[in-house]
């Protein structure tokens, strides 16, 4: 589900105001930031914050207060916690000015600190290991062991059942973070534990062992959260997230971690992390070698090659396409191999060919962005990638940003529209599906060597 814009009106949040443009004043930052710069506080995790490949820091809750600390006018100081009750702790102590943490709003909470409008619905998700089959109903949970995080919105939700209808149910809380319980849930050393539904989709590409059961209680709302006696802050978060910056960032921020995913397959996915332990060790240092001498990510190199021929050097398809990475004979002999099923030649081959297509595309498109539109020019032919620009520039979108081409990619297939470009008709929809799974393929990659 999308950033919610949506003024929800609940105990404990910030009444309406008009979204604010002006950065504050240096009396203002005063009086909002002790220090003088934004102290952070959240927990490490895919959804929130984390070191990504390179050293850098990342994740949703990162970029979001990235963007708010620099329409502010200040650096953020990071205080990483491990679990919500030291996060809201430090706010109670006057330790953090902000806690961007994923944190559910509740009454309990909401007695504490305040609450900003929220960004985000889940639903809380009862999760076991997929052979022990969850309960289809959450009467099942009476007979399962449940293990959640302690001092979670999880307890609430869990308590509220036991109060009502279920009045059998236990559980055991744990203090650690709701990502270790669900690889405990998937090595099947705990039976289930429960988590919000972004970290559940997150989770399953790399735990793929992982079912989902019924939902527990109503719909929950994600939101940031100030101290409670730091009502101008309060403010500036809320009119930042109505602001066309803040608006602008936040859609940005969800098109880069979260609207790729595609709908989890357990069958893919399985097959996929078999073949990362029984394949990708063979050729490996191929696409490492060949990633270096081209300038491009060996993780995306080697998430493009499975997605083309699923590592196997002697694929081919009936359109003529043959080898690891699925090159078509003229590309071949442009490239200077000669033999397609050559693991080496054709690795080398797809490297080079996808480096001449970030080289091609125009010097306005950068980052992550340049990476997708040469991947999606790999697969649908530059040309089609050209006319897709032209086409999203006349409909008023950013032709350099993946988040807008994406969206205007399958109009190709439409005669609307193919019958005024110059390389007419394409299977517009199939490099948005290319690009997607090569994406999640690329984070399974680099989830599984860091873990490793």
């Amino acid at each position: 589900m999308r950033w919610a814009w949506t003024i929800l009106v609940a105990a404990g949040l910030l009444a309406a105001c008009g979204a604010d443009e002006t950065p504050p004043d240096g009396a203002e930052l005063g009086r909002m930031l002790p220090t003088g710069s934004l102290r952070v506080a959240t927990r490490n995790a895919p959804t929130t914050y984390y070191f990504d490949r390179d050293g850098e820091t990342a994740g949703p809750e990162h970029d979001a207060a990235v963007a708010f600390a620099e329409y502010l006018g200040v650096a953020v100081q990071w205080q990483v916690y491990a679990s919500v009750g030291e996060i809201l702790d430090s706010l109670a102590s006057g330790d953090a000015d902000l806690a961007a943490a994923g944190l559910t709003v509740t009454a309990a909470r909401a007695e504490r600190v305040r609450f900003g409008e929220p960004y985000r619905e889940v639903r809380e998700q009862v999760v076991c290991h997929r052979k022990a089959r969850p309960p289809r109903s959450v009467d099942g949970l009476v007979e399962r062991e449940i293990v959640i995080t302690a001092r979670s919105s999880y307890r609430d939700a869990l308590a509220q059942l036991k109060s009502g209808e279920l009045p059998s149910l236990a559980w055991r809380e744990d203090p650690a973070p709701t990502e270790h319980l669900l690889r405990q849930v998937a090595g099947r050393r705990i039976d289930c534990t429960v988590a919000d539904s972004h970290i559940v989709k997150l989770n399953r590409r790399y735990l793929p062992e992982l079912a989902v059961g019924p939902p527990i209680g109503e719909v929950q709302r994600l939101a940031w959260a100030v101290a409670a006696d730091n009502p101008s802050l309060a403010r500036r978060v809320d009119g930042w997230q109505r602001s066309k910056a803040g608006k602008g960032a936040l859609a940005g921020i969800e098109a880069r971690y979260y609207d790729y995913l595609p709908e989890f397959d357990f069958v893919d996915l399985r097959a996929f992390k078999r073949r990362v332990q029984s394949r990708y060790p063979k050729y490996r240092e191929l696409f490492t070698r060949a990633a270096a001498e081209h300038g491009v990510d060996p993780f995306l190199l080697a998430a493009q090659g499975y997605q083309e021929s699923h590592w196997d050097p002697k694929a081919r398809s009936p359109t003529g396409v043959r080898g690891l990475m699925m090159l078509t004979r003229r590309t071949a002999g442009s490239l200077g191999v000669s033999d397609r099923l050559d693991p080496a030649q054709s690795i080398d081959g797809g490297a080079r060919y996808l480096a001449r297509m970030i080289e091609r595309l125009p010097d306005e498109i950068t980052g992550e962005d340049r990476e997708f539109m040469a991947l999606a020019a790999y697969n649908v032919g530059y040309g089609h990638l050209r006319d897709a620009r032209l086409l999203a520039e006349s409909l008023g979108r950013d032709p350099s940003r993946w988040e807008d081409l994406r969206e205007v990619l399958p109009l190709l297939a439409d005669k609307k529209y193919h019958r005024k470009l110059k390389y007419g008709y394409a299977r517009g929809m199939e490099p948005v599906r290319y690009v997607q799974r090569i994406r999640n393929y690329r984070d399974i990659l680099i989830r599984l060597a860091v873990d490793a």
